[in-house]
């Protein structure tokens, strides 16, 4: 058994799909993306094509030492991304292979289902407790709400108040056992997110995300003596080495690998086991599509320090395709009471749609997010 051929599909909203088919006829499917940089992912796919081609794909191991360390250069989102699909499919063929869901290679399950949040409110929330009470009714036990809009350096303590207005509003909405958190979305800098994370403190959150940007790290120390709010990041952290001194320094609470981007099911599985070690809770990042969804779930089952997990269902990304358009069998994906069920299909439990992957590729996409700007001109994180 050898891998034979790699097809990509730029598909909209703003995913990136990668098919491995092997010399027998198997296929096995990844999502190796960076929002906004799906080309630049593209293209390094490709480039590693040579390393895969004629390979024997059960090796997923070695693969991963051959991608990781062969090119010299190593590291950062658009490398570990690429890693990251391409090792999704391989765990995706493996599993098809034996008749095995992933989780069983890893010990198998250490939970019957998985809590998940949904996404309310959209890159300058607005309506926010309406949207929190809908997900209240479809089932959700949990959401997660951007903080801010545009927040300078230093900047106007209204804004802080527009904050605890809307949060005030959602738990209004909800009631005090349903779980909030609040990405900051490295949008805010540290003498502000001190102020912020002081003044959410009596919301009782599930957590505060990205408090500052990751190359910040080292303002956690100083906010967590601002908060009892357990902290969260990770999503813009690629590998485990990245993830060394944020463990180490011990101020973060939950992180949050984005399989898609963290070298795949194989390296996020190691970071989780770190931070287990550190009593560290993961909540693996994924605003992404269905094939990164799944082989979230499938580290999820078989991982004790997951205690939640992202997905995109009606995230305000998905304006021309949602997370199951691409599926061919979406109940996969069902959410009951604020859980999903484990799936039991091989490998990533799922089966892509090709037929509509490779319709809406024809159409592709060019998603890029919004360049903000301060009120004085300067530019400003989104």
């Amino acid at each position: 058994m050898k891998i034979e051929k790699l097809e990509l599909f730029l598909v909209p909203p703003r995913w990136l799909f990668l098919k491995l088919t092997t010399d027998d006829g198997l296929a096995g499917w990844g999502e190796p993306i960076v929002e906004g940089h799906a080309a630049a992912v593209a293209a390094t796919v490709k480039e590693m094509e040579d390393y895969l081609i004629g390979r024997d794909p059960g090796q997923i191991e070695d693969i991963w030492q051959v991608l990781y360390r062969a090119g010299f250069y190593r590291g950062g989102p658009v490398l570990m991304s690429a890693m990251a699909g391409i090792d999704q499919a391989l765990w995706d063929l493996q599993g098809k292979r034996h008749q095995l869901p992933v989780y069983a290679f890893f010990g198998g399950a250490v939970r019957d289902k998985v809590r998940v949040y949904s996404w309310i409110g959209g890159d300058r929330p607005s309506d926010v407790g309406v949207s929190a009470r809908e997900k209240l009714e479809h089932g959700f036990t949990a959401i997660k709400m951007n903080a801010t809009e545009e927040l300078h350096y230093i900047d106007s303590h209204a804004k802080v108040d527009a904050v605890l207005e809307r949060v005030q509003a959602v738990r209004d909405a909800v009631g005090r056992d349903f779980g909030i958190a609040v990405d900051f979305h490295g949008r805010i800098h540290k003498a502000m997110a001190k102020v912020l994370a002081k003044e959410l403190t009596p919301f009782h959150l599930m957590f505060i995300e990205e408090p500052v940007l990751p190359e910040n790290n080292e303002a956690l120390r100083e906010i967590a003596q601002h908060t009892s709010t357990p902290i969260a990041t990770g999503e813009r952290m690629y590998s485990r080495w990245d993830f060394k001194k944020l463990l180490t320094d011990g101020y973060v609470d939950i992180i949050q690998p984005d399989l898609s981007h963290a070298g795949g099911i194989s390296e996020t599985r190691k970071i989780a086991a770190m931070a287990e070690a550190y009593d560290v809770a993961v909540a693996p990042h994924c605003p992404l599509g269905p094939i990164a969804l799944a082989a979230c779930i499938q580290l999820d089952a078989c991982t004790p320090n997951v205690f939640i997990q992202e997905q995109s269902l009606g995230i305000h990304y998905n304006k021309t395709n949602d997370l199951l358009d691409y599926l061919d069998d979406p109940t996969v994906f069902r959410y009951e009471n604020g859980f999903v069920p484990l799936p039991t299909a091989p490998g990533l439990g799922i089966q892509v749609n090709e037929s509509f992957v490779r319709e809406a590729a024809a159409q592709g996409h060019n998603w890029k997010n919004p360049v903000w700007r301060n009120e004085d001109g300067t530019v400003a994180e989104w």
